[in-house]
């Protein structure tokens, strides 16, 4: 039950319903879906359970919309399961391994918050098991992977939703459209920040595994090593668990220049390192001849600048600014700004929109598809720096044209136990 690829026969055919939409039998809506919006009852709500139970989850906990209903929570650190449950006065169910949770739970819907590494498998079980979804970023720790997520989503016919939480907000929304629809006039280039990426695991003396942590399932797809607990609480800065800073605040400022160009579900055709070593400077050309530059030191971490023939547009995080200031002459309320800058800021708005969806069954703003194409390219950027040359890239078939060292970096070596299934 704590490693296997798939979830039990048992399970999926619980959810046997659940997983027939688009095919001749009726799709079968949870109950909690039926619930009119802004007053569900007591048995009216989409039934959730989170799987990873660390600051980011428990942040998302407190910004589940009142059509959602949380009763079950899993960690692969039982510990973290009791301090949320006594933070959040909760009396939810608690699991050390989701595969449980999700055979044992009524469950519409799960929230996936767990180190970049072991995020997927998850989802993929949740998909099989008929579930809807909402996955924290950066989505995938390889290309490879985030396909084969994307297949799963489509054959299981799920709503998907990636914590790209800007993809909500309209300031943003509104940035990228003038962007994308000539507002600057011909675009010339973009720039993002020269995000850093992860080093090499350099190895970190053995610790006891503290009672009650499962370090074998936490270590998930990713070579077997001696527990620390400075590596499972600082996994960010490695390569084996991570994309560095380059897939974290990267999976938000990549997205927002991706939805400015029209790219969303696409990415360049062109990628070459600009300065050497792990966090150097990488640029970008895409198909149109756009190119972009990840090279700012400091500047818009959420987001990216833009250069047109007439005006200048910097994005960020639900703000963004032009020289000269009067080139946009319809901007959004400013109020709708501030929807983000109280204690609902985080992400309530953005999970809100994947309830509406789970409800209308329409895809969400941040569907799979687009937090893989905007997390791919992050990843380009690490497999640039790694290799340190121009590499050609083809975003419709996702390899390296013909260079078989580069298509070498798409996946990884996976522990037994932790293998991808095969969905096409």
């Amino acid at each position: 039950m704590a490693s296997g690829n798939q979830l039990s026969r048992r399970a999926v055919l619980q959810r046997g319903a659940a997983v027939s939409i688009g095919v001749a039998a009726p799709y079968i809506i949870p109950s909690g879906v039926l619930a009119a919006p802004g007053r569900p009852g007591a048995n009216d709500r989409v039934i959730l359970g989170f799987i990873g139970t660390g600051g980011r989850a428990r942040q998302l906990m407190n910004h589940v919309p009142a059509e959602g209903r949380t009763v079950a929570i899993c960690d692969c650190y039982l510990q973290r399961c009791a301090e949320t449950l006594k933070e959040k006065k909760a009396e939810w169910a608690s699991y050390q391994y989701h595969q449980e949770m999700l055979e044992k739970e009524k469950l519409d819907a799960v929230v996936v918050a767990t180190t970049d590494h072991a995020r997927v498998l998850p989802c993929i079980h949740a998909c099989q098991a008929g579930l809807d979804i909402y996955a924290e970023k950066p989505l995938t720790l390889t290309i490879r992977e985030g396909r084969v997520l994307v297949n799963a989503v489509r054959k299981y016919k799920r709503i998907f939703q990636v914590g790209s939480q800007q993809r909500t907000m309209e300031m943003n929304r509104f940035a990228c459209d003038f962007v994308r629809k000539g507002g600057l006039g011909r675009l010339k280039k973009a720039q993002g920040v020269c995000y850093t990426g992860p080093r090499d695991y350099d190895g970190l003396p053995p610790q006891p595994v503290p009672e009650g942590d499962d370090w074998n399932v936490w270590q998930a797809q990713t070579e077997a090593r001696p527990f620390n607990h400075a590596l499972q609480f600082g996994w960010m800065g490695w390569r084996d668990y991570s994309g560095g800073e380059m897939t974290n605040w990267g999976a938000h400022g990549v997205d927002q220049i991706q939805w400015a160009l029209g790219m969303s579900e696409s990415g360049p055709v062109e990628i070459w390192p600009t300065s050497p070593g792990p966090h150097g400077a990488v640029s970008m050309k895409y198909a149109s001849g756009i190119q972009v530059d990840y090279d700012m030191p400091q500047g818009p971490m959420g987001g990216g600048v833009f250069i047109g023939e007439n005006a200048k547009m910097v994005i960020d995080r639900n703000v963004f600014t032009t020289e000269p200031a009067g080139v946009v002459t319809n901007p959004p309320d400013p109020g709708v700004a501030k929807a983000w800058e109280g204690p609902d800021w985080v992400s309530r708005p953005h999970m809100q929109n994947w309830i509406d969806c789970i409800k209308s069954r329409h895809r969400p703003n941040a569907d799979v598809e687009i937090g893989h194409r905007s997390i791919s390219v992050c990843h380009l950027a690490n497999i640039a720096r790694q290799i340190g040359r121009r590499l050609r890239w083809d975003p419709e078939r996702e390899v390296f044209p013909g260079d078989e060292e580069a298509n070498a970096y798409l996946d990884r070596p996976r522990r037994k136990g932790w293998e991808l299934p095969n969905i096409t």
